[in-house]
């Protein structure tokens, strides 16, 4: 049996405890009113996984009941968000120290029954998170904006392995009442949608924190006419649109007080839509900082006095609304020192993505007396499959990182460079590795905890799906990234420069089709519903494919007129089932970017064969 994060003790006992269709779920006098509600959860999942209706009671003693209650008395060796459960043959009992702990409770009988049925083998579990945040971190600015019932999935699953926090990174993406020239071509998340999202992940245990940039990362509001005066370089807000370009500039100008005021507004009508005592204000990546319009106090008062002071406002002000202020901490790292400037219950989020990322900017944080959260990553963003072997080393160490040097948080993340072209599906192993390390440090290899999710996630008993996945994502030679980078700035450059490129691209079409093989061998005995996630896979192999032969195309390697106009028209209609695809889950957003690049690749392709 498997459980994911694992409990931190666990005692297995002699026995078995049965449920029957006489079993029933009992809530104490003690549970709190949202306990009702994760009872169902609890109901929901013996119904599908037994076929058992089991009734939500209160109070009443039941034989072979499932009781839930809190502690009468809070005692001091209880931590917050503790729980114990205990399966004797006779019945199983579930006490938390909040409601949360109860909740984290019932995830873990969840996954018991998922595994074991109505029949479960007794034991006795004492748990407790080792950090105190654990959260996931998604982009929907840069690509797509997600359809609210998909991060309803999103919220369940986070939940189900026990992570309890999530933000969504906005710059335009959200609909601001008066800034319709920002959003006005794309398809934003409303106040309603924010607010029904948070009161669901409320429901579970989440807590639903707001984020939006508020100093860099400004593209499309530095592009409107009403304010590209604010920007380091308004004579760029006409520029071409370029997936690079949009991540590289597009910082305001901190030294104009109107700045200030727009972007307090911003977060003023986003913050009211939240119950979450914390706000994000990012302020990452300023590349354009005093290089600008700003130049003149950046010489006067120096770059790092300038991006202190401005996000030190930010901060307080978030703070005089009753809020906790964060932001990204890579500009500070920098000049660490600042950081004593900051309101004191400032949160720095610290970033790294490295697989072999090192310890330097968390320690240096740490000594100068950062508050952070440690920041890994999903290994998604810029691939059609997540790099998930770079994920697990980055997320490992992160942990690690984060315990040696006191972080309050975990927070994992998963950006949309470049259109967001991976399926979020795919990142959620990727989840899972943070939410396991993050609620315990014990080690768990690559290959184990990969089977482990294979058969909790997906119902795979051969426990092999994740494991495919992630060497799948090993033969992607053209990639997402090369795509864009060739297309914006290639300038006649060959995409392939090193012999053992072209020769792992010649390769990779068999290679991958050997690992669909292997796939679609787990997908025989693997649950319904892990079955239904077997698409995002092909797709993203036959992506691929398709990729590393057009990156032998462009540069040089000898193919026919119909094998090249072959290839334009597959890489036609693989986009045909992609765009189903990504309207599954996805609002329209920026799907129209993704197709621009798509639309480059299949007219080179024609273009190439034409001259033949």
């Amino acid at each position: 049996m498997y459980l994911l994060p694992r409990p931190q003790e666990i005692t297995k006992k002699e026995g078995c405890f049965s449920l029957t269709w006489e079993s029933a779920i009992v809530l104490a006098d003690s549970c709190p009113a949202v306990s009702r509600r994760h009872a169902a959860f609890l109901q929901k999942e013996i119904r599908h996984d037994t076929g058992m209706l089991l009734p939500i009671l209160k109070g009443v003693p039941v034989q072979g009941g499932i009781y839930l209650a809190l502690i009468e008395k809070k005692q001091e060796e209880w931590k917050e968000e503790e729980y114990r459960l205990t399966i004797t043959e006779e019945e199983i009992c579930i006490t938390g120290a909040s409601a949360q702990g109860l909740l984290y409770g019932i995830q873990t009988l969840r996954q018991i029954i998922r595994q074991e049925g109505a029949l479960l083998g007794c034991l006795e579990i004492c748990d407790y998170p080792a950090v105190q945040a654990r959260g996931f971190y998604h982009d929907v600015t840069r690509g797509r904006v997600p359809k609210i019932e998909w991060l309803k999935t999103l919220a369940d699953t986070l939940s189900f392995y026990k992570i309890n926090q999530l933000q969504l990174y906005i710059e335009h993406t959200y609909l601001f009442r008066n800034l319709s020239e920002m959003w006005r071509d794309d398809t934003p998340l409303t106040a309603e949608d924010i607010m029904e999202l948070d009161a669901y992940c409320r429901e579970r245990g989440i807590d639903l924190v707001p984020s939006i940039s508020c100093f860099g990362h400004l593209y499309k509001l530095l592009r409107t006419k009403q304010y590209r005066h604010l920007g380091e370089f308004p004579e760029q807000a006409d520029d071409a649109f370029s997936m690079y370009g949009r991540m590289e500039h597009h910082t305001i100008n901190p030294a104009m007080e109107e700045s200030f005021e727009l972007i307090a507004g911003m977060i003023r009508e986003y913050m009211s839509l939240f119950t979450s005592q914390y706000f994000n204000i990012c302020a990452d990546e300023t590349f354009d900082l005093g290089k600008g319009t700003s130049r003149k106090m950046a010489d006067e008062i120096g770059l790092e006095r300038m991006y202190i002071n401005y996000v030190k406002r930010l901060c307080e002000y978030v703070i005089s609304h009753g809020k906790r202020p964060m932001f990204w901490g890579d500009v500070i790292c920098g000049f660490p020192e600042y950081i004593k400037e900051l309101p004191e219950k400032t949160i720095c989020l610290n970033w790294g993505y490295a697989w072999n990322q090192t310890e330097d900017n968390t320690g240096r944080l740490a000594k100068a007396g950062a508050v952070q959260y440690v920041c890994p990553g999903v290994g998604g963003w810029n691939q059609f499959m997540n790099l998930y072997e770079s994920a697990y080393q980055n997320i490992t160490r992160m942990c690690f990182y984060g315990e040696k040097y006191h972080a309050i948080g975990v927070l994992n993340t998963d950006w949309g460079d470049f259109g967001h072209v991976n399926h979020p599906s795919l990142s959620i192993p990727g989840i899972i590795y943070g939410a396991a390390f993050a609620w315990n440090r014990e080690e768990i290899s690559f290959e184990e905890i990969n089977r482990e999710i294979s058969l909790l996630q997906y119902g795979d008993t051969s426990e092999k799906f994740v494991g495919i996945m992630a060497e799948l994502a090993k033969l992607s030679v053209f990639g997402w990234w090369q795509a864009v980078m060739y297309k914006e700035h290639g300038n006649g450059k060959f995409a392939f420069e090193e012999e053992k490129q072209f020769e792992a691209a010649r390769r990779s079409e068999k290679n991958i089709d050997k690992l669909l093989d292997m796939m679609r061998i787990c997908g025989r005995t693997a649950a319904p519903g892990g079955r239904q996630e077997l698409l995002p896979v092909y797709l993203s192999a036959e992506a691929m494919k398709i990729f590393n032969k057009l990156g032998l195309a462009v540069s040089g390697e000898s193919f026919g007129k119909e094998e090249l106009n072959a290839l334009a028209e597959r890489l036609e209609k693989w986009f045909m089932a992609y765009k189903e695809l990504w309207r599954t889950v996805s609002r329209e957003s920026e799907l129209y970017q993704v197709a621009d690049i798509i639309w480059y690749y299949s007219d080179l392709l024609r273009d190439l064969a034409a001259v033949k």
